[in-house]
């Protein structure tokens, strides 16, 4: 009797566990479009290039500068951008990095934002940086007659930069002050990017 009873625990176990396991079967078949959007939206996030950035205290200036919290994805390209400024506004560093396809599309993008610097420089003087590739560096005011306006432009491997350097009008940053933060910054995307 006890060897019945027994065996009709263990069948009644058995079909429980059979019922179970094509429970789950069930709501498994049912998800892989669930878990295929998953797989997509996690192949689809954005890289993090924030280690691609100069910090503020790589800044060497009389006064500190401060960064704001970095902006992923700047204008919608992959990317990093940040802004560093001293405490009463009065400087600012406007630091963005384009990570593009190729060194090719980074020299295509420098080539496209030499001419397209109207906006920000009112009849900008030009000249060569020695900063990465392509090292270029446009000053002179702001249209609106707001500020002094430094803006260096280079590639470095598949990256396209443009740091901004933003002061009162008709005060430009030293030259030397704008290639040692493009420098800084050059060696911290080859360090990054492994280039």
């Amino acid at each position: 009797m006890r060897t019945s009873h027994t065996v009709v625990a263990g069948l009644a176990a058995a079909t429980a566990l059979a019922v179970s396991v094509a429970g789950c079967g069930g709501s498994h078949t049912s998800s892989p479009s669930q878990s295929g959007s998953t797989t997509s939206k996690a192949s689809a996030q954005p890289t993090d290039y924030t280690n691609l950035l100069i910090q503020a205290t790589d800044i060497d200036a009389p006064v500190p500068f401060a960064a704001s919290p970095p902006t992923q994805n700047p204008n919608g390209q992959p990317g990093i951008a940040t802004t560093f400024s001293t405490q009463d506004n009065s400087h600012a560093i406007k630091d963005t990095i384009q990570v593009l396809a190729d060194p090719g599309a980074a020299t295509n993008a420098l080539t496209a934002a030499k001419g397209s610097q109207a906006g920000a420089i009112k009849a900008p003087s030009t000249d060569a940086a020695k900063v990465g590739t392509g090292g270029t560096a446009l000053s002179g005011n702001a249209p609106d007659h707001s500020k002094g306006v430094t803006i260096l432009l280079f590639t470095e491997g598949k990256a396209f930069v443009t740091l901004e350097f933003d002061g009162p009008i008709d005060t430009l940053a030293p030259q030397d002050f704008v290639n040692d933060v493009g420098q800084k910054q050059d060696d911290a995307i080859k360090k990054g990017l492994g280039g």
